[in-house]
């Protein structure tokens, strides 16, 4: 479904669509939706995705800077890539992972334990805690036992399957779950609002040097009645216009892109190393196979079986098993 991607659209028209920024690269993401002037669109974005729909919508957030303690003592600390507290006090902590770090869920649950304890204040009771909610926005696949691209997951009593409380949420969005159904015809951004606003991150694919015009067409003749969809098409157009904010996600991506190099060479050694110790097993065994039937054809031609073990190097007890097979 990529297209050409010289297409001029309607709202983004300023500049050419290939230096639209990846809004699955953290630092394009923050800047979007973590800025205090697109406050209303990172509201709306929440709601999509925590399906917040009646009084429990969220209609207030104030953000705030948070790091996480290192994973061990010696590591420095890890600012999230986005959090905010809602006006009912939850705290809703956003991470963006372009490329699989093999542990999304155990980081998902550190962080979620970061914010969580960090409320604690001295004398408070643990009943003042409020609930924390983690968003995961992935740009890879990560559940093989659900073709859905967002899954909820909380905490439930095994048989009874009722809730033991509500401090705990995360959710897991898999951007390539995403971008196949609506290959596949399965989503409607017009009726849905979760679809709508994943689908606005999915629209540039930095990884592949994509940009998926069908989708950018499509969002952009909703946006002409979605105030909120439009204000976040004007204020991605500006950040990708703007020097300094592009140095900045350059960097950033680069260093992503390095990472991933990175761990892909690693794969590649280890898949090297395997098969060069898949070939030395190999040619062990051909080499135990050609043995053991020199040692049946000496044996069979009335020769002993100490003599048979020294000749060949095979020990005297395999020697043996091979005669008593031979009788048998």
């Amino acid at each position: 479904m990529a297209g050409n991607i010289e297409i001029t659209s309607r709202i983004v028209k300023r500049i050419p669509l290939d230096r639209l920024m990846d809004l699955k690269v953290d630092y394009a993401f923050k800047q979007l939706f973590g800025n205090e002037p697109n406050q209303e669109i990172t509201i709306v974005f929440l709601n999509a995705v925590l399906k917040r729909t009646g009084q429990d919508r969220i209609t207030g957030i104030s953000f705030t800077n948070l790091e996480a303690g290192g994973e061990y003592a010696e590591d420095k600390q890890s600012r999230l890539d986005l959090l905010v507290v809602t006006e009912k006090g939850e705290w809703i902590n956003v991470e963006i992972q372009f490329n699989n770090q093999y542990d999304m869920v155990a980081r998902s649950l550190f962080y979620w334990a970061s914010v969580y304890r960090n409320q604690m204040r001295k004398k408070m009771a643990y009943r003042e805690l409020n609930p924390v909610i983690t968003v995961n926005l992935m740009n890879f696949n990560l559940f093989h036992q659900t073709d859905s691209f967002h899954t909820t997951f909380c905490l439930y009593e095994q048989e009874k399957r009722f809730r033991l409380t509500d401090m705990m949420e995360m959710h897991f969005v898999e951007m390539p779950k995403l971008i196949r159904a609506w290959k596949e015809g399965k989503l409607d951004p017009r009726d849905d609002v979760l679809a709508r606003w994943l689908l606005l991150l999915g629209i540039v694919d930095q990884r592949n040097g994509e940009i998926y015009d069908d989708i950018l067409k499509e969002l952009e003749e909703i946006a002409m009645k979605d105030e909120s969809l439009h204000q976040a098409f004007e204020s991605w157009e500006s950040l990708s216009r703007s020097p300094e904010e592009i140095y900045a996600y350059e960097s950033r991506l680069k260093r992503i892109l390095d990472e991933e190099a990175v761990v892909r060479e690693a794969e590649l050694r280890g898949e090297e190393r395997g098969e060069k110790r898949g070939e030395k097993k190999g040619a062990e065994k051909g080499e135990k196979r050609t043995l053991r039937k020199m040692a049946r054809y000496m044996l069979s031609n009335g020769i002993e079986a100490e003599k048979v073990a020294e000749e060949t190097g095979l020990k005297l007890q395999e020697v043996l098993e091979i005669q008593a097979e031979t009788h048998n």
